[in-house]
């Protein structure tokens, strides 16, 4: 959380530089220089219910007896969360996301997942008021693994790779409506495979300048 306060207030920082020196010096060209904030409500299916299996085996079941793992599943209890984000435009097509989610509702046995993300956003299509976008992120997502055999199962954090795109509604000069964000993870390095939740967004931002 501290990690990810930090990165969202270097990009406002140097957002905020660009935006002066192009005020400055190259007024003409200041109006393509923005950051956006806004705040978003997901729903995310996590890959995970909880499910162990021996180290050597990915479908021998887990006994206490035995070194286990968990092993990746699709969940029937998928995670509700709360996140928040920022978008720097640079350029035309130099923006940049950076986002924050944390998933803590609807938890099966104890298990959640928050997101750290940061990376290039894409303005692939516009019309009307609406701007179709792709995004690439990349950082790193921290796991709560619930209980195992009734004791704590453990946490850990992981690199996270993400896909996806949505479209932004612009309703007036400052506010935006976030219609929808669907976002594919990867998680190369989790247990002793990888991970790979998805899920979607929507949200409110706001135009700082």
């Amino acid at each position: 959380m501290r990690r990810f306060g930090a990165i969202l207030f270097s990009i406002l920082l140097a957002a905020g530089a660009v935006a002066v020196r192009a005020q400055v010096i190259y007024s003409a060209t200041a109006r393509n220089v923005s950051v956006t904030a806004g705040g978003i409500a997901s729903v995310f299916q996590p890959d995970f219910e909880g499910s162990w299996v021996t180290q050597n085996s990915p479908v021998e079941p887990c006994y206490s007896n035995v070194i286990c793992v968990p092993a990746a599943q699709t969940s029937h209890y998928p995670l509700f969360g709360a996140g928040a984000y920022v978008d720097v435009r640079l350029k035309r097509w130099v923006q940049f996301e950076a986002e924050g989610r944390w998933q803590r509702w609807n938890q099966y046995d104890g298990i959640y997942q928050d997101n750290y993300l940061i990376g290039p956003r894409l303005p692939v299509y516009r019309f009307w008021k609406a701007t179709v976008y792709g995004k690439a992120l990349g950082g790193f997502s921290k796991m709560n693994f619930g209980t195992f055999y009734g004791a704590p199962a453990g946490h850990g954090s992981f690199t996270d790779l993400a896909f996806g795109g949505g479209m932004d509604i612009k309703l007036t000069k400052k506010l935006s409506f976030r219609a929808v964000d669907v976002e594919y993870q990867y998680w190369p390095s989790w247990s002793n495979a990888s991970l790979s939740p998805y899920g979607v967004s929507m949200g409110f931002g706001y135009k700082i300048f």
